[in-house]
């Protein structure tokens, strides 16, 4: 068996691939961050109650939502760096509509149409990731996501210099939306060729995402037995369907309701920090965006750090203490009326939600009974429902009585996802470790 492409030394294919890929995350996180801080701006222009703008807010993931299941068809079909490209681009045709929504209507379409774009290069960009990490043999995976944090906290910073300085918002999106452009083209021939099935694990078998399942290995003895496509359909079917056990369904409810309560957790700094923040404590302008931003940068620490803390003390453990930390955060952010609290609150937020999300996923891949592709992609899809839901439902409480009211929602999922955090089976504390 050759093993010479999993080499990071002896591979330039890989190499290029890798740093396109980064390219990607970056573009992504960076795009949509500088937005955020336009929020309460476009929500003062459109005269929109906080119901309004939270069920407009509601409309990103709800596109990601309706249009993500058929990501994975369009990856199978043209292959993962070219969905990355063709939805990096279409993202960036989305982005001034929301800038320029001369309604409600336009921006909840706006949205949704950056959800739809954003759940297909999300998707894409993470498939193509993996490849990339097969063919390098460890796992380089969190630094993509490490990239994407830092990128959107750029972005965030970006997007609150500008809203500061009084740049007219449609020249502000309208530039990012040329540098989404440029970086996207860029990386076009440095993405690896061919279909997905190229780039296997070290095996060398045509091999799933995450793990290679029963039936693959079938269908591989199959082939090199020489058995013909009747033949190697049949032997698939006769092990297709595995016996899923009760318990591995319970297990994947609960860890999609922890990655909902971990989405809700996230979203609330991007949909409602800086409306809190001028709204609420009535902060300057130029403020109103940190809240975003300390949210991010904390998350990219603790993404970065949290595979060695979780090798030390275990996936249950840590999700556990970063669920009460992120309640405890945001509680802070509530109890202190002033902007540096809120600033602060926020950050421990995200300091405490960041292993959430690739913990949760790492267990939905060791499901008993699942293939690990199948658990990742079922949990993932229904953890948008947690994006689709809360802000909106902030948005009621808030018309309803106020806007802290509805904030106190998310130290509520805090505490949901640390009881929940016992569904992180210890599998899940070693499968996104990098090697050393």
């Amino acid at each position: 068996m050759a093993v010479e492409d999993t080499v990071p030394g002896t591979d330039r294919t890989a190499r290029r691939a890798r740093s396109a890929v980064a390219v990607l995350f970056l573009a992504n996180g960076f795009a949509f961050a500088n937005i955020v801080p336009w929020m309460p701006a476009i929500k003062s222009e459109l005269e929109l109650s906080n119901t309004e703008l939270g069920t407009a807010i509601g409309a990103m993931p709800l596109g990601a939502l309706v249009t993500g299941m058929l990501a994975g068809p369009l990856i199978a079909r043209f292959g993962s760096g070219r969905v990355s490209v063709a939805s990096g681009l279409l993202l960036a045709g989305v982005l001034p509509l929301v800038a320029t929504a001369p309604a409600w209507w336009a921006l909840a379409a706006a949205l949704f149409c950056v959800g739809w774009m954003d759940a297909w290069m999300d998707s894409a960009m993470n498939a193509h990731g993996l490849r990339v990490q097969r063919r390098y043999g460890r796992t380089i995976i969190n630094t993509f996501h490490g990239l994407w944090s830092v990128a959107a906290v750029a972005g965030g910073l970006a997007g609150s210099a500008m809203a500061g300085a009084g740049v007219p918002r449609p020249a502000h999106i309208a530039a990012v939306t040329v540098v989404l452009l440029v970086a996207v083209l860029a990386v076009v021939r440095q993405l690896l060729p061919g279909p997905e099935t190229d780039d296997s694990a070290p095996l060398a078998e045509p091999a799933q995402p995450v793990a290679t399942s029963q039936p693959a290995a079938a269908d591989a003895s199959a082939r090199r037995a020489g058995g013909s496509a009747a033949q190697v359909a049949a032997g698939t079917r006769a092990t297709a369907r595995p016996r899923v056990p009760r318990r591995s369904i319970g297990l994947l409810l609960g860890l999609s309701v922890l990655l909902m309560m971990a989405g809700a957790i996230e979203d609330s700094a991007a949909s409602w920090g800086a409306v809190y923040m001028r709204d609420e404590l009535a902060a300057p302008l130029f403020l109103v965006g940190l809240p975003f931003v300390a949210c991010q940068t904390m998350m990219t620490v603790g993404r970065l750090t949290g595979d060695r803390i979780t090798d030390r003390f275990g996936a249950v453990a840590v999700a556990r203490t970063g669920a009460l930390l992120s309640a405890a955060g945001m509680a802070l952010a509530l109890l202190i009326s002033a902007p540096l609290g809120a600033v602060v609150g926020f950050g421990l937020m995200g300091l405490g939600v960041a292993t959430l999300f690739p913990l949760a996923l790492a267990a939905a891949g060791e499901i008993p009974g699942l293939r690990g592709g199948h658990g990742v992609a079922l949990a993932a899809w229904l953890a948008r429902l947690g994006f689709l839901a809360v802000p909106p439902l902030i948005g009621v409480v808030a018309d309803a009585a106020s806007l802290t009211a509805g904030l106190w929602l998310v130290p509520a999922a805090g505490l949901v996802a640390a009881v929940l955090a016992v569904g992180l089976h210890p599998a899940a504390s070693t499968r996104g470790a990098p090697s050393a």
